[in-house]
């Protein structure tokens, strides 16, 4: 059975009460908000990938402030190949803090759109659940950064 693991590094940027969230666009057509982030390339520092990532997808230049978790998922599908097999996705969680740019889209990548929400307008999003987590995490601080999706507590 073919294995992949994908490790990212992803931003929860929270700003007068609103969060920065890019909207990402699946394979299939379907667009979902997420947070700002991607995946961490051969040789790179999580934290390089992080401001990377929000810069490409968002324009802001972004300080990691605080580490807040990993989230981990389990799927039995690998999406780049189209195939049964063990996927799994790591991501890293960062507070940041934007320090620079300006607010603009994405072009050419897997992103569409950038924008700030009302934290209490997120439950209305169509997004994906990392969002949720990111959120959590943010707000919860767990001691030792583990997510809601991977802490046995909540299962």
């Amino acid at each position: 059975m073919k294995q992949e693991l994908r490790v990212a590094a992803y931003a929860v940027i929270v700003r007068d009460r609103r969060i920065l969230l890019a909207r990402w666009v699946a394979r299939d057509g379907v667009k979902r908000w997420t947070l700002p982030g991607g995946g961490m390339e051969h040789g790179e520092e999580p934290v390089e990938t992080v401001v990377r990532e929000v810069e490409e997808e968002t324009g802001y230049a972004v300080e990691p402030t605080a580490l807040l978790g990993i989230d981990s998922i389990m799927r039995g599908w690998i999406a780049r190949i189209g195939a049964p097999g063990s996927f799994q996705g790591l991501g890293i969680v960062y507070e940041a803090r934007v320090t620079g740019g300006a607010l603009r889209h994405e072009t050419g990548g897997s992103t569409d759109l950038a924008a700030w929400h009302p934290l209490d307008s997120v439950p209305g999003l169509t997004r994906v659940e990392l969002v949720d987590v990111g959120l959590d995490l943010w707000r919860r601080r767990p001691p030792v950064g583990r997510s809601p999706r991977t802490d046995p507590a909540n299962g």
